[in-house]
């Protein structure tokens, strides 16, 4: 699969359905945008056109921007996307081998999208909802076959953020998952896979972030200003080179513990406890950098070289945004 260029159909023509149309016409596939409204041909003339030139637009943004350099290279990644009307979905779907469905987040009006969808589909076509908060066990009774069926979850915009969380549900074949995991590195994507859980993995630590952020404005500890660079220079900043849990392990989950529970005991609020999995952790001495093992294992691994490569990663950081400067004279 990794080789060919696979034919990609989008359900929707919003914005979901044309970013994701940017990410697979852009890597070489083509691509059928399915306007899957009931529409008269005057309203969708004017969805296609208006679908057509925002793909331009964005298609011009990235080469003015240097994603690219021939600027005639928009015109050749728009001409493989075809945005079609509900009538010639049929056609559009019996010769796709991936579908991705990105209707509202309506559980009744993505089943019946996915009844439909799937009827016309081949048997070993792929298909994919890209929910950020149904379960793909709710969605999957209205998909034929569903061991072909699982949920996508992109990151607006698509056709920048690589992040694709892939989550299987219970009737998802391997397979299913393999061949979606490939078929999305091949486009410069970074899969992960989760369980099916509501939230999946970005959605669950950035809404508890989001929401920590308002409630410091409401409770008037930083202006807004502050509480933006405090995410841009100081959470943003650490976290585009460490993740979540190596973060951990650099300071030791005995910190992160300690911290914990001063927080959850001055603010008398249980959401600053910490988790099971830190006690157990320390407990089977697994505290991160300095033990060996935490989240991650380092006893194999040249820790002085690891060090000096994730600073590295932090300097370029640093000169990203100006502020790598020389030592005083």
């Amino acid at each position: 699969m990794s080789g060919a260029k696979q034919t990609i159909a989008a359900l929707g023509a919003g914005r979901m359905g044309r970013g994701i149309a940017i990410v697979f016409a852009y890597a070489g596939h083509p691509v059928a945008l399915i306007d899957f409204k009931e529409r008269s041909p005057e309203q969708f003339l004017e969805v296609a056109g208006d679908a057509m030139a925002e793909i331009r637009q964005t298609l011009t943004m990235l080469h003015d921007l240097g994603m690219f350099a021939d600027a005639g290279a928009v015109e050749r990644i728009a001409d493989r996307i075809r945005v079609l009307p509900k009538s010639g979905a049929a056609a559009a779907l019996a010769g796709a081998d991936v579908v991705f469905e990105g209707f509202p987040e309506i559980l009744d009006l993505k089943l019946d999208a996915l009844r439909e969808a799937s009827a016309l589909c081949r048997d070993d076509a792929i298909i994919a909802s890209t929910t950020s908060t149904i379960l793909v066990d709710d969605l999957s009774p209205g998909v034929r076959n569903p061991s072909r069926f699982l949920n996508a979850h992109w990151l607006n915009p698509a056709f920048i953020v690589p992040l694709v969380e892939i989550s299987p549900g219970r009737d998802t074949a391997d397979e299913t998952t393999r061949r979606m995991t490939e078929l999305l590195e091949t486009v410069g994507k970074v899969p992960v896979t989760c369980a099916a859980t509501p939230g999946f993995i970005v959605p669950r630590m950035q809404t508890v972030a989001m929401n920590e952020a308002a409630r410091l404005v409401e409770e008037g500890v930083a202006s807004v200003e502050d509480i933006e660079k405090a995410a841009k220079y100081g959470f943003g900043f650490r976290f585009s080179v460490l993740g979540l849990l190596e973060f951990i392990d650099w300071g030791g989950g005995d910190i992160l513990h300690h911290a914990s529970r001063y927080l959850a005991d001055a603010t008398q609020d249980s959401r600053y406890a910490a988790p099971e999995v830190i006690s157990r952790n320390m407990a089977e001495g697994r505290i991160g950098l300095k033990t060996g093992a935490g989240f991650l294992d380092y006893s194999r691994m040249d820790v002085p070289a690891y060090r000096k490569a994730r600073l590295g990663a932090f300097v370029e950081r640093l000169r990203d945004l100006g502020l790598a400067t020389p030592p005083a004279a």
